[in-house]
């Protein structure tokens, strides 16, 4: 089994999942960047700026936020990142990161 270039602390609907020692379970590489960019989106607020906007022109000027958060990451390809609403309130980021075949996908809400 190869090396893990990234390994975080598991963290789901915003508190550490456990293992049944009490323990926090790990994540690593791909799910651990997609973590940490979800995070950084979080906490620039940009799914908040979303809430009560109606005009296209800005909801389309937040998605270009977000994947430019996403790509600031140094572990994302340039120009790989595409951010759309799959419905009102609910973001699906997509995102190629560098030594990894598979995408990132990123599922942020309101």
């Amino acid at each position: 089994m190869p090396d893990k270039s990234y390994i975080d602390i598991k963290v789901i609907d915003g508190g550490w999942q456990m293992d049944a020692g009490q323990q926090p379970n790990e994540c690593s590489d791909l799910y651990s960047i997609a973590q940490d960019i979800k995070h950084a989106i979080m906490e620039a607020g940009f799914a908040r700026l979303l809430i009560g906007q109606r005009s296209p022109a800005l909801r389309a000027d937040v998605l270009v936020q977000i994947e430019q958060k996403a790509e600031s990451d140094v572990r994302i390809i340039p120009g790989t990142a595409t951010a759309r609403e799959s419905e009102p309130g609910e973001i699906i980021l997509t995102a190629n990161a560098y030594d990894y075949d598979d995408p990132i996908a990123i599922e942020v809400t309101e």
